[in-house]
């Protein structure tokens, strides 16, 4: 592929991105219409669409750039659009559906387990333990079992290693913002902060290499 091609390469996969985060926004808004808010969850709050579709082409510009294939641009794209969704769901309504967690996970899994490979079900089963821990401690309030889904299949996706790091920063960053709107014992819209580690735990090793 020459250097001219391999660039509108990597700006189509950036657009496909955007599509993709783009489905995720309007997926969102149409289940959070169908779905009441816990009353002691999370504050409502407002979805950056635009910024979170400009972030969308940026991965999938770095991603397809630095030489991904197919098959791994189909898996980020998939991620993209759960994490987008998820994070819209989050912040509009406080719940993270298992539609943006449990049926894009099957579908990772199964792919890969048919290819022969186990370690992304070991990866998402390992991470999922602590997390689990932390939202039957939290009682859903500081960890919500949809947050825990959603780092399951980040794990599967990016790796035992990379995204328990990810996902440990995740969490420090949303206490560290809590605590300094004053917000500390109020239920916390983590899924936010799940996505963005995940792009960032996607992103940032592309140019390590």
């Amino acid at each position: 592929m020459s250097v001219a091609s391999h660039g509108w390469y990597a700006v189509l996969a950036g657009f496909v991105f955007a599509v993709a985060a783009y489905i995720g926004l309007r997926i969102s808004a149409m289940l959070c219409r169908t779905i009441e808010p816990f009353s002691d969850g999370p504050r409502p709050g407002n979805t950056p669409g635009l910024a979170l579709i400009t972030g969308a082409f940026a991965v999938g510009y770095a991603v397809a750039e630095r030489g991904a294939g197919l098959p791994a641009l189909l898996i980020v794209i998939v991620l993209t659009t759960s994490l987008v969704a998820a994070w819209a769901s989050d912040v509009q309504c406080g719940i993270v559906p298992d539609s943006f967690t449990v049926v894009p996970l099957v579908g990772v899994l199964l792919v890969t387990v048919i290819e022969g490979d186990v370690m992304p079900a070991v990866s998402a089963a390992v991470a999922f333990v602590p997390f689990a821990i932390a939202a039957l401690v939290s009682k859903g309030r500081g960890m919500g079992w949809g947050d825990v889904k959603l780092v399951a299949l980040g794990a599967a996706v990016l790796g035992l290693q990379a995204s328990m790091f990810a996902f440990g920063a995740a969490c420090l960053t949303a206490a560290a913002v809590a605590f300094a709107r004053g917000r500390r014992h109020e239920p916390i819209a983590l899924a936010p902060y799940l996505a963005g580690a995940s792009a960032a735990a996607i992103v940032i090793p592309l140019f390590l290499k």
